[in-house]
């Protein structure tokens, strides 16, 4: 080969001298130094900054790894490279290798959540699906076990490419953690961070597989089906309402007037929105009056009575049994007017309900004509 060959060959080749990463990315979890073709100089320098790690690698397995600081690459920086390289006396000229950056940071605030619902078993309900999403945070913790297990063999580089990997790793691990954590479907939204806790102490390791660390991990909400949502609020219902005989009817009751009171004319109007309301309320006013455990009171003084007693006939259909308290609210609401029938045990038979004096609802008498003028 003549002088100018070799020439042009040293001319062609690139020496690398100055191998460093300036990241301007935000979710970059590897970066390849473009070397390619080029070699890399002995004595070249190798710039680590904060939050960095550097790894070579040669032949696609992992060599040497660099934390922060500034390297000059010499046959004792880089043993483990010498050693595959077999350069047992030293060595100066230039080689070829990959350099693989790792950024170390922390990535916050990265989003989980559930796809499709997640089974588990509840004491209180059995078997129910739960939908849960939150955040958490992680770090590249072991690069080389990261270059190892996911980027070598996968080639993911960015937070996005490994999110997907990571989310399933998560849901299958996040089912584990609500059972050991045997916290009650009613009691989760008051165990976040206690769950939380123990999600990271089964999820952790998982990570640590990939060479990452779980830093923090945060559930935000937890959400049932909408069946067991809406057996919770009926069961908050007839928690007000207390426990005792007929509570469910009376809860019924009290869940249609609503719908009676939508029809035009409301309760009190004519035809079948009467019998609609006056059935609601003779539902309503058996319920009430109903108790497993304790008799009917004796009246009340002056010949009132607590108990359902008044029967009232409208269009021909009866309803009742009311109370005297409930019969006076409906005629004075508008519900029923002082023309309707009644009648109660012991009576002679059906009266208009302004010609029953005991009900106190008679109309007054006429005042007497005015004194003729002086």
């Amino acid at each position: 080969m003549s002088f100018f060959d070799n020439l042009k060959k040293e001319a062609a080749t690139q020496f690398i001298e100055i191998i460093q990463w300036l990241d301007d990315s935000s979710d970059t979890l590897v970066y390849r130094f473009p070397v390619y073709n080029a070699e890399i100089k002995m004595g070249a320098k190798l710039t680590v900054r904060e939050n960095q790690a550097a790894i070579f690698v040669n032949e696609g397995k992992a060599a040497d790894v660099f934390g922060p600081g500034l390297y000059t690459l010499q046959t004792e920086t880089i043993p483990i490279l010498t050693a595959l390289r077999g350069w047992k006396y030293g060595f100066q000229s230039p080689f070829k290798a990959d350099v693989y950056f790792f950024n170390t940071r922390l990535y916050p605030d990265l989003k989980w959540g559930t796809a499709n619902p997640v089974m588990m078993r509840d004491r209180d309900f059995g078997m129910i699906r739960l939908r849960a999403f939150g955040t958490y945070a992680m770090r590249v913790a072991d690069p080389k076990t990261f270059f190892e297990q996911i980027v070598g063999t996968r080639g993911l580089t960015t937070t996005a490419d490994i999110i997907g990997q990571l989310r399933s790793t998560i849901l299958s691990k996040l089912s584990d953690a609500i059972a050991a954590a045997n916290i009650p479907a009613l009691d989760l939204a008051s165990k976040y961070d206690d769950l939380s806790a123990v999600a990271i102490e089964k999820i952790g390791p998982e990570f640590s597989r990939y060479g990452l660390e779980l830093s923090r991990f945060f559930i935000e909400n937890i959400s049932l089906p909408d069946e067991v949502e809406a057996a919770i609020d009926q069961r908050t219902k007839l928690g007000v309402l207390g426990d005792r005989l007929g509570q469910y009817t009376q809860l019924q009751a009290a869940d249609a007037i609503p719908l009676a009171a939508s029809n035009p004319g409301g309760i009190a109007g004519a035809g079948a929105g009467i019998g609609a309301g006056l059935a609601i309320g003779n539902a309503m006013g058996q319920a009430f009056g109903q108790s497993a455990a304790t008799p009917p009171p004796p009246p009340l003084p002056g010949g009132a009575s607590a108990a359902p007693r008044w029967s009232v006939a409208i269009d021909g259909k009866t309803y009742g049994p009311y109370t005297d308290d409930a019969l006076r609210g409906m005629v004075q609401s508008g519900q029923i007017a002082m023309s309707a029938q009644v009648w109660r045990p012991g009576a002679a038979g059906w009266a208009a309900i302004s010609d029953v004096p005991e009900l106190g609802l008679a109309a007054p008498p006429p005042p007497p004509p005015p004194p003729p003028p002086k």
